[in-house]
């Protein structure tokens, strides 16, 4: 069964005012929830795939009231565009915002455009639609001419990086990471109050699977204490590839079946 939320957004993304929030209206099974609202191609599966082998429950993507519920942990579409809906939500959250230089991104959000946009279409695409107008808040998809022209991308990351500071500013349940970065791995661990591994260990238990299946995943590299270097290049299927007892479905069904939680996008 799809289901849909109670309205598409068709708007770019705005600043919302905080009598337009949602108040809290479901039992929050996991109080300390973890978003990771960095757009797509900041690292949103590495880090996943890390918290899944901190023995976090994991939902990389999530469209069911029900997968929010099991998940200690979402990443990507929605909670890039909604996470002011999830902070009302689930007021003991915390988020984590995934930075990555321009020259990365780009080229790596083309090509995920490139594979996704005919699936993206409003009417007709047969991804999720939750996936697309999520897609559509923060990309305007279904406004643009040319959604993979260089300059409309960069207003576009940098408009959602603007509104996620001023969100979040001077607040203690927010952090900004680069998974490239030397110690960001350290940093989201001590920030979700999970302990640092073991370095002696770290190394052989550390994402078992995509060790013993280097065929996989290719392109892979295991420093000790880094977030594992996923869906590098073309390949955007890392997650469907890595199999684990955390993960979380997107579309998991619950006592409201596979219904979505009711706010609205403006």
């Amino acid at each position: 069964m799809t289901s849909k939320l109670t309205e598409v957004s068709t708007s770019p993304q705005a600043a919302k005012p905080k009598a337009a929030l949602p108040k809290p209206t479901v039992a929050n099974e996991q109080a300390n929830k973890v978003f990771i609202i960095g757009l797509p191609r900041t690292g949103t599966t590495s880090v996943s795939v890390a918290l899944l082998e901190q023995g976090l429950t994991v939902a990389h993507q999530a469209f069911t009231k029900q997968a929010f519920m099991l998940a200690d942990a979402v990443s990507d579409a929605p909670c890039f565009s909604d996470y002011q809906q999830l902070d009302a939500l689930f007021p003991n959250a915390k988020f984590v915002y995934l930075d990555r230089p321009m020259d990365k991104w780009l080229p790596s959000m083309q090509m995920l455009l490139g594979r996704m946009l005919v699936h993206l279409d409003k009417d007709k695409g047969r991804f999720h639609p939750i996936m697309k107008r999520s897609f559509n808040h923060s990309f305007d998809i279904w406004q643009v001419e040319d959604v993979f022209d260089e300059a409309h991308l960069t207003a576009c990351y940098q408009r959602h990086q603007q509104q996620v500071m001023s969100y979040f500013a001077g607040r203690d349940d927010f952090i900004t990471i680069d998974i490239s970065v030397a110690g960001s791995f350290a940093t989201l661990l001590q920030f979700i109050d999970l302990p640092k591994p073991d370095t002696a260990k770290f190394r052989q238990l550390q994402y078992p699977q995509l060790q013993s299946q280097p065929q996989n995943f290719p392109q892979l590299s295991f420093p000790q204490l880094n977030f594992p270097q996923l869906n590098m290049g073309r390949n955007v299927a890392s997650w469907d590839e890595y199999k684990h007892p955390n993960k979380i479905s997107a579309n998991a069904s619950g006592p409201d079946k596979r219904k979505f939680f009711d706010y609205r996008l403006d």
